[in-house]
């Protein structure tokens, strides 16, 4: 009976730190596209808002980590309990560093509203931050269901995020040759879909890690990787 006691607290603790992840994965989705949709529409208000919203999905890390620290020093949880909680910190980490990605585009575009437009590009970008968030969609209900393989056809989609990634990387290093005055804008564009290109990296870490709570094992052969770049677009952005 005190088994069965326990058993039923641990379960209904981790129901509550589940929730707080579907919550903070709607939040970051939310980024996604709204980060993306401020740049086409040039809407600084928007772009603001998403910065703004960024401090409530740190917060939400922030407490997943500490009921998930808080369930494990209380249940001690075994086997695959255990496997649960760490893969719940994990998936909260990503979808936390998604975030900032988020806001770090969204901090570009109060920069390019300033700029002429690069044709084409917003459009495609938004396409490819809606690619993401798809996956990541995926990837959190691949989660709640527990679903290997819903998980592994996320891993795989990545290569299109990649390929996407670099027809726009191709786009910008031609727009560029053709008129210096495109450079500026170009670069700042250039960190925009490099940043989109991580979130999908995030999403797939979000995946092998369901792969791992659904199977016990991380998947052992190496997705394929399609990207080129000349930028990190971690300088010089804020966290």
């Amino acid at each position: 009976m005190q088994d069965q006691h326990i058993a039923s607290a641990f379960d209904r603790d981790l129901e509550g730190i589940q929730a707080q992840i579907m919550k903070m994965g709607g939040l970051v989705e939310a980024a996604i596209l709204d980060s993306a949709r401020s740049l086409e529409a040039r809407d600084e208000e928007l772009a603001e808002q998403v910065r703004k919203a960024d401090k409530a999905i740190d917060a939400l890390e922030e407490q997943v980590n500490e009921e998930a620290a808080r369930l494990i020093a209380l249940r001690a949880p075994m086997g695959t309990d255990l496997r649960t909680v760490l893969t719940v910190m994990k998936i909260s980490g990503n979808l936390e560093r998604i975030g900032d990605y988020s806001k770090n585009l969204a901090k570009r575009t109060s920069v390019l509203v300033q700029m002429p437009v690069i044709n084409g590009t917003p459009g495609a970008i938004r396409r490819m931050a809606k690619e993401v968030e798809v996956m990541l969609k995926d990837a959190l209900d691949a989660y709640i269901q527990r679903d290997a393989q819903l998980a592994e056809d996320v891993r795989q989609r990545d290569h299109e995020v990649d390929q996407m990634y670099n027809a726009l990387f191709r786009e910008f290093l031609t727009f560029m040759m053709e008129d210096p005055r495109n450079i500026t804008a170009c670069m700042h564009l250039h960190f925009i879909a490099k940043n989109i290109e991580r979130m999908g990296d995030h999403v797939t870490s979000i995946a092998e890690q369901v792969i791992y709570l659904a199977t016990g094992d991380l998947p052992d052969d190496s997705r394929p990787k399609a990207t080129t770049g000349y930028l990190d677009p971690d300088v010089g952005e804020e966290s």
